[in-house]
């Protein structure tokens, strides 16, 4: 309670003085220390400008008032003073005016403690030092309260309130609604009105009005009371009262309340009041409120400003306008919040329904806002003309708001919205006018733009400017009735289903890519902010996405005022479509309705659609699978090209790059319309099926990119650009009968430099269906111009068509006539190029003058072509002749396509010249190797004089064939006196089969062995004999790839066997095995040696000198029956042969003259080299007759006779052959019968159980049976030598060209011969080569190296054949090189299975090439080859006659005469 004395002097004066007192502190009056932020300095206060800020020092305190303060005790009944503390412990009713309180200390309200002045603009004023508390669920209720002090706290629960509790309003505002309507009260806000009035809209119709915009930084204003629905009571809402908070530090945890009083349902809302937060610091989680209050018309907001630097605070701020009962999708506006720091503004109606608007009357320019923040179904508008809001930072539309410019009836203004971003999210922007729109970034979510100039307007141009990004995204869409411009250097996204830009006439100029980026999803409305945020961030490219549309004009030309007029009557060509101006901007008197200028990437995977559209200046195109550029049905409904239509309703089709076709009904006749424009640069739109009404379809509009001066470097479509005719789609007019025919196709000329039509992409200008007997309508025209057509090596094609290029006419159904084709035109090509993509001229063809038609490429002459060669497309085209050609393969040469042989051979003269040449020299060579040769090896292979009977020296001129004398080890000529038995090694020395001896002695040497020892020796022999695996692993090998290689090396492994046997028998091994001590000391008595050709080997023994035993030696006739074995096996490299080394020689001279023995063994020998394995029963028929008619005879002088016998089967079923000599009668005869026991050497065989190797040895004679119970083994007669068993193997077929022969003279000539076949395969050799490489480097090491090397071995083998000292080894190295040449066969099928292959393959590439008669094309791929063979057989009997002329020297041991043979 007052004290009495004070009331009278505060009730009026002071209590104005006070109010302008508080106004002062609150305007930051000059006092000293305080800081203006109303100063034109105000902008440094910015947190966005200035970053150095120190924060302000606590506001001054106000002049002390006329009337006296409060006291603690007196009027607020505290403990304390208010110059120190001063403790409001219980709740105080303040009467009058209210209070004012100051001083220099503090003041506490404890918890619960309520100030209350609960009369309309009742003002409670405290103005401390100190601190001002409020206690948990403290309370001050006023009409105004005005709080300063150093800090302010408001705990949990406070309350400062001074809701429905305002004084009057301002003076002229109309914030206080008129009528008993019950509208709402306006503040800061309007208030709503459920009453719309006739001729209005629910926008068009609010209570209260807003007032106060000037006071929006520092609100000072009472809201307004509600309106009534009656006169006789007032059932309106009480406006929202203002409360003042100044401090250093404000701790919010309370409630600071300025709200509309509620109105019910038969008043209107209050409107809120003003909230003034001014402090250098806040903090807490409170709640704000100046919301306008509920009736049946809900209030406005009120108006809010904070002015804190830094705030730490999570406070709840509401602004909202009341709800509306009457109406309840349409509250009271809201409110506004203003805050100073960041300088924003902030409008939001708490997700209210509305369809009342905030009003912003004058946005400041000075200094500008940084944000405007418009949301939850807040609604905004600028209903001045010619306003302007701009700001600095961001205009933020979110969750249902909406942004008004102008008034709905009267579009006659322009206006502006500046600011860095635009962020719209579920939201509207209207504008009744024009709209200049200047931001960098526009993102719409599920957002609305809508431009109405008005149809009478002269502000019919909006121009929207996005320079860094533009996205439309969630089905948003920017459309406008008028001409809109959107311009930008950024890029451009319409990125789904639903997003649409589209006007009347549309330009999008300057950005730098339309291009399709991320894809369409949905998320929940209340993420749409963070949404757009992670929208800005992620977008890099720009597009017009599946679904998305930019559309201009909104209707068909010729049917509405607002639309672009067209220009269907006139033939001339609009300058524009050729010349588009270049500075893109929006010109109305141009015939384009939708263009999209100096953009650097476009990429359309939605819809692009209008009448004449445009692409100027562009870098590239990009048409996705899912996009459309569209001018279909656009066009004109008459027009040049306009069919007829008849009183049936029936009409002709449309004409224009065809004729359209004709309507036919009932014996009706309708023409078709007639064909304009020109095909090879075309500019018109398509024409119409009969008149302008709505029952007739249009033409197709014209698609133009690029232009004469700047043509588009990149077109790339995968899905469709069309501008086909209309077709009838609605109910005909004139009857059942009626239909319009098909409008014709419109007109597509590009500019381009390269094409790309992929797979599944269509480009049309097809003409319109009719119905019903109506014509179709013609087809339109398109046209490739193309621009700087690269020519000659620069070339590169530019057109890449896979997809469908459409200009057909219309078709129809009933009795009428399709439309007649349109035309598909390009610009004309220059030389070397042909067709409408201005491809080269086929290969074989040339094009030497301009134009298009393929016709123009003639054929190039044939006979310019050479042989072996193609024509080939070379880059930019054949302008000249001659054609360009190549050769089939590289292997062949320029220019006449010759291979390295043919370029041979036609060096010098051709085929027939170069035969001849290449012959003569090797002629000229061969006689130079022959002379060379005989001066080199001299006499040593002349013939020397055969031995005469009557001399019993050996003549060395004649080798082994002559007597075969010389065996290692076996210079002693006393050794045949002391030889006891020869035992021969068992098998033919091979790494399957190697040599090995038979245990058990044999009875001849059984007197002078230790059996046991001896067996011993044998196992010892029988290992050192065997071969390692590897050895035989190596011969396998070497038998695949090259045989002669494996030849040799068996050779050289047979000889390094011997040599380790002898070794081993002549120093390592101790000759136990003997009984002569004299032997086993002096290592005489055992003796290893073989046949010259290492096959056969044999063991001799002799006596050591002390065993006194008279029976020893044996005499030649205790010997018989004796055989001998042949060396060799029969093959061509090891004929069979009798060795007779000299002591076989001293034993048969004890019965033969040696002369006899010498030429016996050297005709045995002659005939046995005639023996060939694998045909043994047909050669050793000859030997056995030879033996009867030559031998025998000389043999049965000295009672002696020769049998051909087979012995010794191994079991690998090997057998050797040989000879039995035994005596014929006489004592020798005479000791055999009486019993005298003689058996051959190889005693081991006796326990073979094999029928045939137990049959005895025998002949005709009365002996027979005797020996054969002495011989293992079977003599060969006529009649058994049919039952021989001879094996063949796989190398048999060569026998028959690689076989030993008689000598058949002529020696000078048969080696002069070999040296030309030589030459000549060398030759041959070489030649095949250069025709391989002519095919392939394949090929050619296919050759050589299968075998390897074995086609370049056979030369220098023959060679060394030629050139080497001596019969014998000359022989021997004849042989080896016959083995390289028939080898070789190999390496010559390979080179004639790649001649065949390749051949073959030649011929189904290149069917066409001209033959030619010789010289190793493809035609004669053989004929080297063939020729290879041919020599080398020549060469194998030449050699064979060679080798025999070398080993028989006498040719008279092949005569049949056998006085003649031993003469």
């Amino acid at each position: 309670m007052l004290p009495a004395p004070w009331v009278p002097t505060f009730a009026v004066p002071a209590a104005v003085f006070l109010l302008l007192a508080l106004l002062a502190v609150a305007s930051g009056g000059p006092s000293p220390g305080d800081f203006d932020r109303g100063d034109p300095g105000a902008e440094a206060y910015s947190i966005l400008t200035f970053h150095d800020y120190t924060p302000p020092p606590p506001p001054a305190l106000p002049p002390p008032p006329a009337a006296p303060a409060a006291t603690c005790a007196g009027d607020l009944r505290g403990v304390g003073d208010l110059d120190t503390r001063c403790v409001v412990r219980d709740s105080v009713r303040l009467g009058g005016g209210g209070v004012y309180v100051s001083g220099n200390g503090s003041l506490v309200l404890l918890d619960g403690v309520a100030v209350t002045c609960e009369r309309s603009g009742c003002v409670v004023s405290a103005n401390l030092s100190g601190g001002i508390l409020l206690g948990r669920g403290a309370r001050v209720v006023a009409g105004w309260v005005s709080l300063a002090a150093a800090n302010i706290t408001l705990g949990d629960g406070a309350v400062v309130n001074t809701t429905a509790l305002a004084g009057d309003p301002p003076d002229q505002t109309s914030g206080v609604p008129t009528g008993t309507f019950g509208d709402g009260g306006g503040h800061g806000g309007r208030g709503a009105s459920c009453n719309v009035r006739k001729g209005q809209t629910q926008e068009d119709s609010w209570g209260g009005d807003t007032y106060a915009w000037s006071e929006l930084k520092t609100p000072s204003s009472y809201g307004s009371k509600g309106g009534s629905t009656t006169v006789e009571k007032d059932y309106g809402g009480g406006g929202g009262g203002v409360v003042w908070l100044f401090a250093e530090e404000i701790v919010m945890n309370g409630t600071v309340l300025a709200d509309g009083g509620d109105g019910g349902t038969k008043g209107g809302g209050g409107s809120g009041g003003s909230i003034y937060l001014k402090a250098a610091t806040m903090q807490g989680g409170g709640r704000i409120s100046a919301c306008g209050g509920n009736g049946l018309a809900g209030g406005g907001g009120g108006r809010v400003s904070v002015d804190v630097f830094s705030r730490h605070d999570d406070t709840e701020i509401f602004v909202h306008g009341g709800r509306s009962s009457g109406c309840l999708d349409n509250a009271g506006a809201a409110g506004t919040l203003y805050e100073e720091v960041p300088k924003s503004i902030t409008v939001s109606n708490n997700n209210l329904s509305t369809q009342t608007n905030t009003v912003f009357l004058d946005p400041p320019y000075e200094p500008l806002w940084t944000n405007v923040f418009i949301r939850n179904h807040a609604k905004v508008s600028l209903p001045l003309r010619w306003s302007r809001i701009q700001a600095q930072g961001q205009i933020s539309l979110l969750s249902g708001a909406t942004l008004t410019f102008g008034l709905t009836h009267y579009p006659y203004s322009e206006f502006e919205l500046l600011a860095e971003e635009l962020l719209m999210s579920d939201s509207t922007i209207k504008v009744f006018g024009a709209l200049r729109m200047s931001v960098k970034m526009l993102l719409m979510w599920n957002s609305r733009m809508t431009i109405d100039g008005g149809k009478q307007s002269g502000v019919t141009t909006s121009l929207l400017e996005g320079s860094n990004l533009i996205v439309l995204k969630e089905a948003s869409m920017i459309h406008s009735i008028g001409n809109l411009g959107i311009h930008g250097q950024g890029v451009l996204n319409l990125s789904g289903q639903g997003d649409t830009i589209e006007a009347q006439r549309l330009i999008l100029s300057l950005f730098y890519n339309i291009r399709l980026q991320i894809t369409g999803y949905r998320i929940s409305r209340s993420a749409s902010r963070k949404v757009i945020g992670a929208i800005a961030a992620a977008i890099v490219f720009s597009a017009v996405g599946p679904g998305a549309v930019l559309r201009g004009p909104l209707i068909n030309g010729s049917r509405h005022d607002m639309a672009p007029k067209l220009n269907c009557e006139d033939e001339s060509c609009p300058m524009e479509i050729f010349h588009p101006p270049e500075d893109c901007n929006l010109n109305s008197s141009l015939s384009f309705t939708l263009q999209i200028c100096r953009v650097e990437d476009i990429d359309v995977s939605g819809l692009v659609q209008g009448t004449v559209i445009n692409f100027n200046r562009a870098r590239s195109v990009t048409v996705e699978r899912s996009g459309t550029i569209s001018a279909t049905g656009l066009g004109c409904r008459g027009g040049i090209g306009r069919g007829k239509m008849l009183g049936s309703g029936i009409s002709g089709g449309g004409g224009h790059g065809g004729k359209g076709g004709d309507g036919i009904y009932s014996g009706s006749h309708a023409k078709g319309g007639s064909a304009y424009g020109n095909a090879d640069l075309p500019c018109e739109l398509g024409s119409g099926s009969g008149n302008v009404s709505a029952s007739s379809t249009a033409g197709g509009g014209i698609i133009v990119m690029g232009s004469l001066e700047q043509s588009l470097p990149n077109l790339f479509l995968s899905g469709s650009i069309e501008a086909n005719g209309g077709s009838f789609t609605g109910v005909a007019s004139h009857g059942a009968n009626g239909g319009a025919g098909g409008g014709s196709g419109g007109t597509i000329l590009l500019f381009v430099r390269t094409l790309l039509l992929k797979k599944g992409s269509v480009l049309s200008s097809v003409g319109g269906d009719g119905i019903n007997g109506s014509g179709g309508g013609g087809g339109g025209r398109i046209h490739f111009h193309w621009s700087d057509i690269p020519t000659g090596d620069d070339y590169i094609p530019f057109a890449t068509v896979k997809g469908s290029i459409l200009a057909r006419g219309g078709l129809c159904e009933g009795q009428g006539f399709s439309g007649e084709n349109g035309t598909v035109t390009g610009k004309d090509c220059p030389k070397g190029l042909y067709g409408t993509f201005c491809q080269e001229c086929p290969s074989g063809t040339y094009k030497n003058m301009t134009g298009s038609s393929k016709s123009l490429c003639w054929p190039c002459p044939r006979n310019e072509l050479p042989h072996r060669a193609v024509y080939i497309s070379i880059r930019g085209g054949v302008a000249e002749t001659p054609c360009p050609y190549k050769c089939v393969s590289d292997r062949y040469r320029m220019p006449h396509c010759f291979t390295a042989l043919e370029e041979l051979i036609y060096t010098f003269g051709g085929p027939w010249l170069f035969g001849l040449l290449l012959s003569g020299l090797l002629v000229l060579l061969a006689l130079v190797l022959s002379i060379a040769r005989m001066k080199f090896v001299g006499s040593d292979e002349m013939p020397g004089p055969a031995p005469t009977q009557h001399s019993s020296q050996i003549d060395h001129s004649f080798p082994f064939l002559e007597s075969l004398n010389e065996v290692l080890e076996t210079n002693r000529a006393e050794e045949s006196h002391c030889h006891v038995h020869r035992m021969y090694f068992m098998g033919p020395n091979t790494f399957s089969e190697p040599w090995h001896l038979p245990h058990t002695p044999p009875e001849q040497i059984s007197e002078i062995v230790y059996e046991d020892a001896f067996n011993k020796f044998v196992d010892e022999i029988n290992i050192l004999a065997a071969y390692q695996w590897w050895e035989g692993s190596i011969y396998s090998i070497l038998c695949i790839l090259s045989y002669p290689l494996a030849w040799s090396w068996q050779q050289w492994r047979r000889r390094k066997k011997l040599q380790r046997l002898r070794e081993f028998v002549r120093s390592e091994y101790d000759h136990s095995c003997l009984r002569s001590c004299r032997s086993r000391a002096l290592y005489e008595g055992l003796k290893v040696a073989a046949t010259p050709d290492l096959m056969l080997g044999y063991l001799d023994f002799f006596l050591g000198g002390d065993e006194k035993r008279p029976d020893l030696p044996p005499r030649l006739h205790q010997r018989f029956p004796m055989y001998l074995i042949f060396g060799g096996d029969g093959s061509y490299m090891a004929p069979f042969s009798l060795h007779s080394d000299r002591v076989v020689t001293s034993l048969m001279s004890q019965a033969v003259l040696s002369s006899i023995w010498h030429r016996l063994v050297a005709g045995l020998n002659a005939q046995l080299r005639l023996v060939r394995r694998g045909n043994l029963k047909a050669t050793y028929l000859p030997v056995l007759k030879w033996l009867e008619t030559h031998a025998n005879p000389a043999l049965n002088t000295y009672r002696v006779r020769v049998d051909l016998a087979w012995f010794q089967a191994t079991a690998l079923g090997y057998c050797q052959f040989g000879i039995v000599i035994h005596a014929v009668r006489g004592i020798v005869a005479a000791e055999i019968q009486s019993g005298s026991a003689l058996k051959i050497d190889q005693h081991s065989l006796n326990q073979d159980t094999n029928a045939d190797s137990q049959s005895q040895v025998g002949h005709s004679r009365s002996n027979e049976a005797i020996m054969r119970k002495r011989l293992t083994g079977t003599i060969l007669d006529v009649d058994n030598l049919r039952m021989l068993k001879d094996r063949r193997d796989l190398f048999y077929p060569l026998s028959l060209i690689l076989h030993n022969t008689k000598p058949a003279g002529h020696q000078d000539l048969v080696g002069l011969v070999i040296s030309i076949l030589l030459l000549a395969d060398f030759s041959l050799v070489l030649l095949s080569f250069l025709q391989l490489y002519s095919y392939s480097m394949v090929d050619v090491l296919l050759v050589l190296f299968v075998l390897p090397l074995g086609i370049l071995a056979p030369f220098p083998a023959g060679i060394n054949a030629l050139f080497s000292h001596g019969p014998r080894r000359s022989a021997g190295l004849a042989r080896v090189y016959a083995l390289w040449n028939i080898t070789s066969l190999v390496n010559v099928v390979v080179a004639f299975v790649c001649g065949l292959l390749h051949y073959k393959s030649s011929t189904k590439k290149h069917p066409s090439m001209q033959p030619w008669n010789l010289g190793g094309d493809e035609t004669s791929w053989w004929l080297f080859p063939t020729g290879l063979v041919l020599c080398k057989c020549i060469q194998a009997r030449l050699v064979d006659w060679h080798v025999s002329i070398l080993e028989i020297q006498d040719r008279a041991v092949y005569s049949n005469d056998p006085t003649i043979f031993w003469q």
